[in-house]
């Protein structure tokens, strides 16, 4: 049967985890394998880049695109929930390389596109990623992209100077990693309580497992510090004028990490681009069922008009 032109016959299935070495780093895996794929869908997760928290959005993406795609969210290194690495700290450039070095190693030998799909920073990862595999690479889309620092977000300014200091992220990497001391069901109480009161099942699990290990949360802070210093850079609007019909970009409301404003910048600065508004799921949209569920429909959209549809 069809809903919306999206056809879900039996295309139902779970995202399975897997541990996979890359470039000699553990990486986390979450996908959905398709029986007779027409494209693969490489997604890259925003900052954490815990793809746990990506689960209702995979599989609902895989569901949207009738079974026709392979799906596989790519997790950033030492985002573990164990500490592979030994507490080495990893930078916006070294992720980047990091899912640079998994097509080429993963996916070198496929005979169907490969179409990037990233949330937040991980859209100025896919685009670059795009950049650097332009000839394996033949679409990308950037959900709620966070492209530039924006200087008129207090927020970000006040996370600036947080991740600039050591003493503060190392003493806020500790206090995380205290909370893990608690029991989980204590743990969870606090997180149901707070900020994960409406989060699904999936984000909460994710959350109780990853975000209270010391190296995660000090790789978040150190990611988010190279994040700031780069996107102080004009984002590469060369680049993106030369891929504008290989290149979308869905973006929320009253979200200070993607804003309107760099919509308008964009549609500006890259006329003919790809370009729509999401206004009832927030940044975090991936945390909530409902949230996963529509972003994933308007991806799957996007896949079977722009490349499906017209065989690129």
């Amino acid at each position: 049967m069809a809903r919306d032109g999206l056809d879900f016959s039996e295309a139902k299935r779970p995202a399975a985890f897997r541990l996979c070495k890359v470039s000699g780093y553990m990486t986390e895996l979450l996908e959905i394998r398709a029986d007779d794929p027409k494209l693969h869908v490489l997604f890259i997760p925003g900052n954490p880049g815990i793809v746990a928290f990506y689960k209702d959005f995979v599989e609902s993406l895989y569901e949207f695109l009738g079974g026709h795609a392979s799906v596989t969210a790519i997790g950033h290194v030492s985002h573990t929930k164990k500490n592979w690495e030994r507490g080495r700290l990893f930078s916006l450039e070294e992720q980047i390389l990091h899912k640079v070095d998994f097509i080429n190693q993963e996916l070198e030998n496929l005979e169907v596109p490969i179409l990037l799909v990233g949330h937040s920073i991980g859209s100025y990862m896919a685009i670059d990623v795009f950049r650097r595999s332009s000839e394996k690479v033949t679409y990308c889309i950037g959900l709620y992209p966070f492209l530039a620092v924006n200087p008129q977000s207090r927020w970000q300014s006040i996370v600036g100077k947080i991740v600039e200091s050591q003493v503060l992220s190392v003493a806020l990497s500790c206090i995380a990693a205290s909370l893990g001391s608690l029991p989980s069901s204590a743990y969870r109480l606090i997180l149901t309580n707070s900020v994960g009161s409406s989060w699904s099942a999936a984000a909460v699990e994710a959350a109780c497992s990853h975000l209270v290990q010391y190296q995660v949360v000090r790789n978040i802070l150190f990611l988010t510090m190279t994040e700031f210093r780069k996107l102080a850079e004009t984002p590469d609007w060369k680049f993106m004028r030369e891929k504008r019909e290989k290149i979308a970009f869905l973006f929320g409301v009253d979200d200070h990490w993607g804003p309107l404003q760099m919509h308008k910048e964009i549609s500006k600065q890259v006329p003919g681009i790809s370009l729509s508004i999401e206004r009832a799921h927030p940044h975090t949209f991936s945390c909530t069922e409902d949230g996963s569920s529509c972003v994933a429909k308007h991806v799957a959209r996007l896949i079977q008009n722009q490349v499906l549809h017209s065989g690129q």
